[in-house]
């Protein structure tokens, strides 16, 4: 397989160099942009095919339309909060991230949060910046033989749940799906029997309605007095003004907080939060995953995946399509891409085409959510450019890419006829071999 040439990457927000190196190998032209996409000119969008962002880059559905080349966007972050999903697919712009690369990052912080909350060390080094010498015990506790409670026993809560277990502490978790315990950890059947039962309850579940507020003042009352909340899930998980109300009666022995409901867009902007100024409280800044380690993590497998879809048109692991994906095609076939609105008859048409075409269908993969519908094809040799005008013409079409060793055609269809509106890319790409 040869590599794909003159497509562009646009990555912006810093993005990790080790990102260069998949896109590099497959051929592509990469360009970068230090800060998020707003304010960017006309001549650094133009031709862009695949952008990258982190998590100040906003993506609406106007911003899309500004792309008329795009075919994907890589989330260089765990959330795709930033990006319209629905406004992307609807285009058939394929949107990609990494959600468990910044694994280890997050658990290790999490556990020196759990150290530092029971040595109350946050408020020991506030002490010695303003000159006051504080030797105490007074509430600083070893952890081993604590128990840690853990809500949320995905890819972080457990390994949180390894790490916690190696300090000798005693783990229980509960998750709404039943979930394997690792090493010694014990489930729970409710949220708050963990909470009665920890003495630290850590939280690693998504921004979901379900869990707006999942900790409240409520739950907090189940907890024992002076045990301690991390958070470094999501902002809107814990109620921070319960959370505040019951660290200054005493209830609450402390707590770790790395996500918040509101979050600068734009460092040194100004930041307000309730448990500001509290004791035994330790606020970062949302750097969870913010190690150079998981930030190399995240660029590798974000630009793999982009090159990849690229290459061969898999939408495996994409968060906002069907996920589709087909062997590599031989050498002599041409593989055709076609996203069109999911409704029936679609893929007779498309069969209809090749038929009167008078190639052979060798490999067909098609996949359907509630609006769009995903298809790859390898066919035998036909020019490409026939094939795209006649898939184009068929009025559900959202976009036709092709990929053979002549070059990567692709058209985008606006409005509700695929004969208005496309653009055709000058992308090259070198899969295998076309017929005359």
């Amino acid at each position: 397989m040869e590599a794909l040439t003159d497509m562009k990457v646009l990555l912006c927000e810093r993005i990790h160099p080790a990102a260069e190196a998949a896109f590099h190998q497959a051929g592509l032209r990469v360009e970068r942009r230090d800060g998020a996409l707003e304010g960017a000119s006309p001549s650094e969008l133009a031709g862009t095919a695949i952008l990258g962002i982190r998590s100040k880059t906003e993506i609406d559905a106007a911003t899309i339309e500004r792309l008329p080349d795009l075919l994907a966007i890589g989330c260089f972050c765990i959330g795709t909060n930033q990006v319209d999903l629905r406004a992307a697919m609807r285009r058939a712009v394929t949107v990609f991230n990494a959600p468990f690369s910044n694994t280890r990052s997050v658990a290790e912080l999490t556990l020196a949060e759990v150290v530092a909350l029971n040595r109350r060390l946050v408020d020991k080094s506030m002490l010695m910046h303003g000159g006051r010498w504080d030797k105490s015990s007074a509430g600083a506790h070893e952890v081993r033989g604590r128990t840690l409670g853990i809500i949320g026993y995905g890819h972080i809560g457990s390994q949180v749940s390894v790490l916690a277990e190696a300090f000798g502490m005693r783990v229980v978790y509960f998750d709404i799906v039943q979930r394997l315990p690792l090493g010694n950890a014990q489930p729970r059947s409710s949220l708050s029997d963990v909470l009665r039962e920890a003495d630290c309850v850590s939280l690693h579940v998504p921004a979901t309605p379900a869990t707006h507020n999942l900790i409240g003042a409520a739950e907090i009352a189940t907890m024992k007095p002076g045990a301690m909340i991390i958070n470094n899930a999501r902002g809107s998980v814990v109620d921070l003004h319960a959370a505040a109300a019951a660290l200054q009666t005493g209830h609450l022995g402390g707590i770790a907080a790395d996500v918040f409901p509101e979050e600068p867009a734009l460092n040194d902007a100004p930041f307000a939060c309730p448990l500001a100024g509290l004791p035994n409280v330790i606020l970062t800044p949302h750097v969870g995953g913010s190690t150079e380690e998981a930030q190399r993590n995240i660029a590798v497998e974000v630009s793999e995946k982009l090159a990849r879809f690229v290459r061969t048109g898999t939408t495996t692991s994409a968060v906002n399509v069907p996920e589709v994906d087909l062997p590599s095609p031989l050498a002599d076939q041409l593989r055709i891409l076609h996203f069109h609105r999911n409704v029936p008859g679609v893929l007779s048409r498309i069969n209809g085409i090749m038929a009167d075409l008078g190639v052979n269908i060798n490999a067909e993969y098609l996949r359907s959510n509630a609006e769009v519908s995903y298809v790859i094809l390898d066919v035998d040799p036909v020019p490409a450019d026939v094939v795209e005008t006649r898939l184009s013409a068929i009025p559900e079409t959202i976009r036709v890419r092709t990929i053979h060793e002549q070059g990567e055609g692709t058209r985008r269809v606006d409005g509700q006829h695929a004969g208005t509106g496309m653009s055709k890319g000058p992308q090259k790409l070198h899969l295998g071999a076309c017929g005359p």
